[in-house]
Order: C-alpha cells, then sequence, then structure tokens
C-alpha cells in the first residue's frame, strides 16, 4: 500500500486511471443531482461514492474495511479516490445504503449505450441478440428480505446480454426466489432476440413476446406436447433432425401456444436440443449457433465474479446490494471500452493486472508514494558517498 511520507505534496492524478475513468465524466454532468435527505451536507457526493465502488471492484478489495483503509492510507486512493476530508466506516456505510441508486441506473443505462457505439460488433447475420438469465447471490442470514429456503439467503440478479458486443445491457433484482420468466419482455426491446436456457419455457410468453415484436431463441423441455403445421426441409448431413411450424401444449390443459412457432432440434454429443424460436430469416444451423452463444452470459457471470469480487458483499439492505452490483457492472463496461480502446481487445483479466500495475507504477515514477520516497533518498546518498 503505497504511503507517502510528504502527505503536503503536489497530488498525482496516475494517466491510466483517469484514461479508465473518462467515460464516466462525459456522462456525470447529465446525472441527476444527488442531494442529502437532511441538514447535514453529504460526506460523499456522487462521484465520491461511485470512484470508491469502482476502485473496491477494479483492485479486488476483499471487504469494506479493507476498502475504507486504503481510501485512507494509499496515496492514490486517498488523493484521487477518497472525499476531500477522508471517510469512516460509518458514513461510507450510510452512503452504499441509503444514497445514489437512481444515479448509478442513470450511469449504468449511459455506459451501456456509448459502449455499444464503441465495441465491434459480432455476429451481424443473426441480429440483435440478447442472452437473459439468473444469478445468485449468497446472502447472509441477517439479510431477511432475500428469502429463499430455511436457514439460507440468497438474493437473484435478473441480466440483459449483448450477445453481439459481450456486454450487459440490462438489469432487475429480487430475492432468490425471484422469477425468471417475467423479466424477459422487461429485459428485450422490440427487434431484439432474447436467448435463454429451458427455465424460460412459457408458451403464452411466445405468444406476447410475438406480439410485441421481440423475438426468442428459447430451448424447451425434449417431452414438451407438439402438433406439427408444416415440416421444413432437413439437411441429412446438418446436426439439424428436425425443423418444423408447430403449436406448443395442447389445448386440453389450455397450454397451447396460440401463435405457431418454429421448433428446431439438433444434436450433439449424443445430446438432443429442441429450439423454439420465431426467427424465420434464419437457417435451422444459424439458430443451434445463437442458442450455442447462450454459454457467453455463463462465462461473463463467472469472470465477473471471480475477477471484480463483486459477490463480496459490502452492504446488506436490498437497497445496498443493488448499489453494489450496479457499481460492478459499471466498472466492467469501463474495462470493456478500455481493453478496446488501448489493446484492441475484449475484456481480460492479463489487461485488467497490468492496468492495476501501471497505475501503481504511475503513482511510484510520479515521487508522491513510499517507494518512490526511499528510491529518491537512495540516489541522494549514494550521490553524496561518491562526492
Amino acid at each position: 500500500m503505497p504511503q507517502s511520507f510528504e502527505p503536503s505534496q503536489k497530488k498525482f492524478y496516475p494517466p491510466s486511471f483517469y484514461d479508465f475513468y473518462q467515460p464516466i465524466a462525459k456522462i456525470l454532468p447529465e446525472t441527476p443531482v444527488l442531494e442529502s435527505r437532511g441538514d447535514r451536507p453529504l460526506k460523499m457526493t456522487f462521484e465520491d461514492q461511485l470512484k470508491a465502488l469502482i476502485f473496491f471492484h477494479l483492485e479486488e478489495h476483499v471487504s469494506a474495511r479493507h476498502l475504507i483503509q486504503v481510501l485512507n492510507k494509499d496515496d492514490f486512493a486517498r488523493n484521487s479516490i477518497a472525499p476531500k476530508d477522508g471517510i469512516g466506516k460509518s458514513s461510507f456505510s450510510e452512503a452504499i445504503n441509503n444514497r445514489g441508486l437512481e444515479q448509478l441506473e442513470f450511469v449504468f443505462q449511459k455506459l451501456a449505450c456509448e459502449a455499444s457505439n464503441i465495441l465491434p460488433y459480432q455476429h451481424t447475420n443473426l441480429g440483435e441478440l440478447v442472452a437473459i438469465d439468473g444469478s445468485l447471490i449468497d446472502a447472509v442470514l441477517s439479510m431477511t428480505w432475500a428469502d429463499y429456503r430455511k436457514n439460507s439467503k440468497k438474493a437473484k440478479i435478473h441480466l440483459g446480454f449483448n450477445l453481439n458486443q459481450g456486454i450487459p445491457s440490462k438489469i432487475f433484482f429480487t430475492n432468490g426466489k425471484g422469477a425468471e420468466r417475467p423479466f424477459v419482455s422487461q429485459i428485450l426491446l422490440p427487434g431484439q432476440t432474447g436467448v435463454g436456457d429451458r427455465g424460460y419455457q412459457k408458451h403464452d410468453l411466445f405468444d406476447s413476446l410475438q406480439d410485441e415484436g421481440k423475438s426468442f431463441v428459447i430451448r424447451i423441455k425434449a417431452n414438451t406436447s407438439k402438433t406439427c403445421l408444416k415440416e421444413n426441409e432437413v439437411n441429412p448431413d446438418s446436426i439439424v433432425f428436425y425443423d418444423a411450424e408447430v403449436l406448443l401444449g395442447t389445448p386440453q390443459n389450455n397450454t397451447q401456444t396460440a401463435i405457431a412457432v418454429r421448433l428446431v432440434g439438433y444434436r450433439v454429443d449424443g445430446v438432443d436440443y429442441w429450439i423454439a424460436t420465431d426467427r424465420r430469416d434464419l437457417t435451422a444451423e444459424q439458430i443451434a449457433k445463437i442458442y450455442k452463444l447462450r454459454w457467453d452470459i455463463k462465462k461473463f457471470f463467472a469472470w465477473w465474479k471471480r475477477h471484480l469480487r463483486v459477490y463480496h458483499l459490502i452492504a446488506r439492505s436490498e437497497y445496498g446490494l443493488m448499489v453494489q452490483i450496479l457499481a460492478g457492472l459499471i466498472t466492467y463496461l469501463l474495462l470493456a471500452i478500455y481493453c478496446h480502446k488501448n489493446h484492441g481487445e475484449p475484456v481480460s483479466i492479463k489487461r485488467v493486472r497490468q492496468l492495476r500495475i501501471q497505475i501503481q507504477n504511475e503513482l511510484r515514477d510520479s515521487g508522491s508514494s513510499t517507494d518512490s520516497f526511499f528510491f529518491k533518498e537512495q540516489k541522494r546518498y549514494q550521490s553524496h558517498a561518491r562526492s
């Protein structure tokens, strides 16, 4: 933890961090103002709060206590991240659990839009693809709002993930028992194609999405009842063995789709996949490819949890958890923009580590860290010895 012996010296701001942070700086003037709810002035402005949360995820801090210690002791964090007068544990906790959610939601949506305008577009022939999935977050027993099961508390995030550019696009929160299907229509925009697993199979959902002009590529259970209306030709050399217009479900159980769907069946490594879709403009093989792309959201969750520590909770309230998760998504979007701009690559832990090291090296080179101070003192001593 670089800490200067000369705290009154001129502050230095590592250019790498401010290059990384620049997309936020452009959004802040438009962001709703965070105001104190009482007579006391805010100990942390929204920008202070946002910077601290980004710094928490970027540098892999393990707890709120760890972060606060760094904000008070580390040269870079104290001068560039922390509020002017520093921050205590109670003030930090109050800010995270009670303020900034509206502003973070605004910044997230603006930054997601900015990233989508910058990042290269993959799979252009397949249209706008949005993977939809939920992810459970382990909670502690004192988080009574995070209902899941006896002696177990969990929260759940419902995420829309832009498959063409590899970035999150929309998010919703529930307790661990929260149903996933109701969020499909809220996540998708007209013209987009939602990609989901068997947990999103619901026949009236397929009808409503088609009514709303929203497309879907969703795996269904193999034993689902189907009434074939028209079979499409299948290439015998393809992985696809079935392609037809069908009605899913049965009228007897009142589960039959009112609008026909296209059903594609294909086999990979001995496993049969049945995919319901309304995309009739694509080949059956392209439908299979779209469903395979759904694994990108699983990879995102795994990388995001592991390398940005987003599930190391620093808040216990539902409000505070939403604040922390949104900050984690914002950090990832910043990394996506930074890695593309500076390296022409998608986000990787290699580039994240490189950024962390670069920030600290710039700090040392500036003469505002302990390492640099000792280095200068050593050079001065050697100079005197030679003379």
